[in-house]
């Protein structure tokens, strides 16, 4: 149920931490002006530039630098992180900082990094992006994940 059918019925809207709002579905019109064999193609270049080359640590680097190196333009780029992968661009580097951001909070060599430099070491720029983001994907704050899968 919605913010909007709680309120018609009288109840108040769940409230999400973070500001994080609930997936609306909808059926985007650029969906149908990709072309298929093209999109694969960069489907294959984004997950090596963006997962294996680790670009997403990179706090600075936009839609604009991965168009440019992929020699298409932002909208196309867009179209084809959206069809491809179901999410926008950020989300898409956003999933791989989480993940990487899981392994480094639990590692006994990164032991002495705070939360914040976890967060500068996979990309996000700033604390409250990071616990976003965080948040989102696990469903708890990164220092309780931290505890609670730490090993003595």
């Amino acid at each position: 149920m919605n913010d909007s059918e709680n309120k018609k019925q009288g109840r108040t809207p769940k409230k999400h931490p973070y500001n994080i709002r609930d997936k609306k579905e909808k059926k985007a019109a650029y969906r149908d002006l990709i072309r298929p064999e093209l999109a694969d193609d960069l489907y294959d270049k984004i997950m090596e530039i963006i997962v294996l080359q680790k670009r997403y640590r990179d706090a600075d680097y936009s839609a604009k630098d991965l168009a440019k190196e992929l020699k298409t333009n932002t909208r196309y780029l867009s179209a084809v992180v959206n069809s491809r992968f179901g999410m926008n661009y950020s989300c898409l580097l956003n999933k791989h900082r989480v993940q990487d951001a899981l392994h480094l909070l639990t590692d006994r060599r990164y032991i002495n990094k705070n939360v914040e430099e976890v967060s500068a070491m996979v990309g996000f720029a700033n604390r409250q992006s990071f616990y976003a983001a965080f948040y989102k994907y696990v469903g708890e704050t990164p220092n309780g994940y931290r505890k609670k899968h730490s090993k003595p």
